[in-house]
């Protein structure tokens, strides 16, 4: 008889102890913490290996799907979500047809953006909901202004539509707090707002799972904020509203269920994950401290959509890319509806290709990847339940100070929300200069022929937003990473005639070949055009390819131990003809620069400052 064995018994166990020794022993005396514990770009500091051990000091580990406090989501059997697709209202007609055309091609959310607020009547909505069931399909509507009268004409339409209240799904998506920090005021006071909003939210009482408050926390990510930032920003929103309701006479199980929270899913894969699952978390202790009269009151509803701050102009393509490892991550983290906006949104109208592709992204992982089998697949995973407990620690404590800080309001009145967030971008704006955080396509690997995209413009792309008149808190300014090199490269395509690099390959093959790559794509990120070459014999014959091809900018390319020989002849003989650089940072720096060569590029060079240099130096209007 043969006998059984299990595979890993002839393995025996391995301490953290005995792998911790291991690892110090082939790091050979350098620091653990400097070379493998990762920091988020929030700072949060990750080991690189985490053991079944490290979860046993973990609460809620054992919790189940559809449990309180809600850490493994909302659902017990499945994952399915909402795949929402918006539309711009105006022409009522038009929007109608084009919804009904979506929802026959994989749409079961829709999102109704109605431009001009005056707009609004009954016989409007008529048109707009036409043959659209409101049992079938999730309905949102967003304007400027109306929202009482969108809920009365919505609430009209349900009643000779004779549909079921409690089968009815949406919001009329308010969020004066949001719009308040955008803009720095509102057309109304702030009280006369919350006044407002608790009206709009009793006309809806008639439908329970009806919203009337979207909040945007997503707008903290697109200023700069890091993924805990926007988790502790967005749960004191919702503190702040239920509490505002409260006062107006609304009891907090009915002002729970009247808010939806609205996430932006950035690059960062695990702490997007990990973000969702600790904001359920948080938000069930959060309304504990509220004492509602049900349990299921603590259940966060999030929408999720996909971050526009790491979405770029050039090599647009890879949007696409970026938006469907950031759709994984919203719904792998338990988000209830998804929008998967167009790659092209940033810097023109989408079209009906960049619209289908967007709906497809969601439709294969549902279709073809399963993504909606499985409730919560990420649970169990040792580092992902220790992140999202970091995530929620850290979050907590912030939500803590802004509470002591009189809670989200005064806290925004005071300038605390705005200096955190602030303070991220800077950091932010200080990696991309620096290439900790790269933009694939704009500021690495640069397209060097690439041209801005058919139908883009700049003007939407690179909006200047001026404070409004009597504004009561500083406004936030939402922003895109890639879009400092955007300005450059726009700003040298413009020019009328296209600034000429020529790179000075010369000398040891290896060190010329690599430094010539690095240039190439660090100058390249500006849109120059650049002369590469298999390498020069002479320093005769490079002047003179130099001189022929009109640069404006000879980069020498070489080793350090040729440089302080090569470089001196090269400049006295370019030096009048362009701007001679070297590429590297060798030994003999001060002796070169005492020689008179001042121009340096390296991998220590701060990418924004030196092309914003070139460019002054060029002549390049960066005013536009």
């Amino acid at each position: 008889m043969i006998k059984k064995e299990k595979l890993f018994e002839q393995f025996p166990p391995v301490s953290t102890r005995e792998w911790m020794d291991k690892i110090n022993a082939d790091l050979k005396g350098a620091d653990f913490n400097k070379k493998l514990v990762w920091k988020t770009s929030g700072g949060l500091e990750i080991m690189p290996f985490y053991r079944q051990e490290d979860l046993e000091s973990l609460k809620y580990v054992d919790s189940l799907p559809g449990d309180f406090p809600y850490l493994r989501g909302n659902r017990i059997e499945n994952n399915h979500w909402r795949i929402r697709q918006n539309l711009i209202v105006t022409d009522y007609s038009a929007a109608n047809k084009k919804a009904l055309e979506i929802l026959m091609k994989g749409i079961d959310s829709l999102g109704f953006f109605i431009q001009d607020p005056e707009s609004i009547s009954e016989k409007n909505f008529n048109l707009l909901l036409e043959n659209i069931s409101p049992e079938a399909v999730e309905l949102n509507f967003l304007s400027d202004g109306r929202a009482k009268e969108i809920v009365d004409f919505f609430l009209k339409y349900l009643k000779k539509a004779n549909a079921d209240p409690y089968k009815v799904y949406g919001a009329v998506e308010t969020d004066p707090l949001s719009r308040l920090m955008l803009n720095g005021t509102l057309c109304i006071p702030v009280e006369k707002g919350f006044d407002y909003l608790a009206e709009v939210a009793k006309m809806t009482s008639v439908l329970p799972r009806y919203r009337a408050i979207h909040l945007n926390a997503s707008n903290f990510g697109n200023a700069g904020a890091d993924v805990t930032q926007e988790l502790a920003f967005g749960i004191s929103m919702g503190a702040e509203y239920i509490s505002q309701l409260g006062e107006r006479g609304i009891e907090t199980d009915v002002a729970a269920s009247k808010i939806r929270f609205s996430f932006g899913t950035g690059s960062d894969y695990f702490p997007e994950i990990s973000k969702l699952r600790a904001a359920r978390l948080l938000w069930s202790v959060v309304m504990n401290g509220f004492s509602p009269g049900k349990k299921d009151a603590a259940r966060m509803e999030i929408h999720c959509v996909i971050s526009r701050w790491n979405k770029t102009l050039y090599d647009p393509y890879v949007n696409i890319l970026r938006t469907q490892t950031e759709a994984m991550a919203s719904i792998l983290g338990g988000t209830d509806s998804l929008t998967v906006e167009p790659f092209d949104i940033v810097f023109r109208k989408p079209d009906e290709f960049s619209e289908r592709i967007a709906r497809n992204q969601q439709l294969l992982l549902k279709e073809e990847s399963y993504f909606d089998k499985v409730a919560d697949p990420a649970a169990g995973s040792y580092y992902i339940e220790n992140l999202t407990s970091l995530i929620a620690d850290n979050a907590w404590k912030l939500f803590l100070e802004i509470e002591e800080n009189g809670g989200f309001l005064e806290s925004l009145k005071k300038g605390f929300i705005q200096g955190k967030i602030k303070e991220s971008a800077a950091r932010r704006n200080a990696d991309i200069s620096k290439r900790k955080i790269s933009f694939l396509g704009t500021s690495l690997y640069p397209v060097h022929d690439e041209l801005i995209p058919r139908g883009a413009d700049p003007g939407k792309l690179f909006m200047k937003k001026e404070p409004g008149e009597n504004i009561i808190v500083e406004p936030i300014r939402l922003f895109r990473g890639p879009e400092v090199f955007e300005k450059l490269r726009v700003a040298v395509e413009k020019t009328a005639r296209q600034p000429v690099v020529f790179l000075f390959t010369i000398g040891n093959h290896v060190m010329r070949n690599a430094r010539a790559q690095f240039i190439s794509n660090f100058l390249g990120c500006a849109g120059y055009r650049i002369i590469e070459n298999q390498g020069i014999e002479t320093i005769e014959e490079g002047v003179r390819i130099a001189l022929d091809s009109r640069a404006d900018i000879v980069v020498i390319c070489s080793s350090d131990e040729e440089y302080e020989k090569i470089v001196p002849e090269i400049n006295s003989k370019l030096k009048e003809k362009a701007m001679v650089v070297v590429a590297g940072n060798p030994p003999c720096l001060d002796t070169l620069k005492s020689q008179g060569i001042g121009y340096f590029i390296s991998a220590r060079s701060d990418i924004v400052e030196t092309l914003r240099f070139i460019n002054t130096y060029l002549g390049i209007d960066m005013n536009y």
